[in-house]
């Protein structure tokens, strides 16, 4: 079996190569408070060569792959706590699928998650920029001369979700308090941050209402952990990595600081950054062997950066 190949363990967090559905056994039922990830989205990516990598599932069966760690999942996360899955739905290629369309790649897998015991708890639309994905993937639906030539096959661009689920249960830690700071791409709400006499907590209220929104339209799609740690041209980069913002606001909401958070798609390391920057505890598990030294780096930076914050 292939386990842990390699791990790096601290104080602030616990980074594991290897199969996430192998590693995460080892992980105690009920001990952690939150996980937020991006999955593979089936074989839409290649991430690795991997026959172990559930991007490289064969058609049909990414879902039976996936049900494996979904169990898992539940199994770890405490009573009445939350998970939180990144996706967008697919498109379809007459080449691959035999017709040109979208697939409900987000309700796949909200249903899995519901057939392990998780409810449907929320979830949020985050803009896409159309032009932006037009220009890169020159999908026919989005082309203007399609929509010239016949618009019966033009459409709409393609959102991100973050579709977050519950375990049943009584939460025995509230999760209390305000917001004391914004993320994202607008400007600071206007009630004065940290004004004691602000009995009405006006300005988290405001921020409240910025993030209560269905649809976020202000998450800078460059406000990604690749783009911040700058690395070099030899150094890996991850597909698509998930927003810093988002994964900040996600933490804000359904984390206290000191809890424990999973990712058991690691990638370059976006989750355990931002929680540890954020003081939670990180746990995160990734199968690519290059993902998984870069993730160690860039954790470590998030240590730094919080001590720097502490100083100042």
């Amino acid at each position: 079996m292939m386990k842990v190949l390699n791990q790096k363990i601290t104080d602030d967090y616990a980074l594991y190569h290897g199969d996430s559905v192998e590693v995460i056994q080892g992980i105690p039922d009920n001990s952690i408070h939150y996980s937020i990830y991006s999955p593979p989205f089936d074989s839409l990516y290649t991430y690795s060569n991997s026959d172990r990598d559930m991007g490289n599932s064969a058609k049909g069966e990414f879902s039976k792959h996936f049900k494996f760690l979904a169990k898992e999942l539940h199994r770890v996360i405490k009573p009445g706590r939350l998970m939180s899955f990144h996706c967008m739905n697919l498109p379809t290629s007459k080449a691959r699928d035999g017709y040109i369309g979208i697939r409900d790649f987000r309700g796949e897998l909200i249903r899995v998650f519901e057939e392990v015991g998780f409810v449907f708890h929320s979830e949020v639309c985050i803009w896409k920029d159309p032009v932006v994905a037009q220009q890169r993937t020159k999908a026919l639906g989005l082309l203007h001369k399609q929509l010239v030539k016949d618009s019966a096959m033009s459409r709409q661009g393609i959102p991100d979700y973050l579709v977050t689920m519950r375990k049943l249960g009584e939460n025995d830690e509230p999760i209390e308090g305000g917001f004391d700071h914004y993320a994202g791409d607008l400007p600071e709400p206007t009630a004065k941050k940290g004004d004691k006499m602000d009995r009405l907590n006006r300005y988290s209220i405001e921020v409240w209402q910025r993030y209560a929104s269905p649809v976020w339209m202000d998450i800078n799609p460059s406000c990604t952990l690749q783009y911040k740690s700058a690395r070099e041209d030899e150094d890996e980069k991850h597909i698509c990595p998930l927003q810093l913002d988002v994964i900040e606001r996600a933490l804000q909401l359904w984390t206290n600081e000191g809890d424990t958070v999973l990712t058991p798609f690691l990638g370059i390391g976006s989750e355990v950054y931002q929680a540890v920057k954020m003081n939670r505890k990180g746990i995160g598990i990734e199968l690519k062997e290059s993902y998984f030294k870069q993730a160690c780096r860039n954790v470590e930076m998030a240590l730094q950066e919080r001590k720097q914050q502490t100083l100042f």
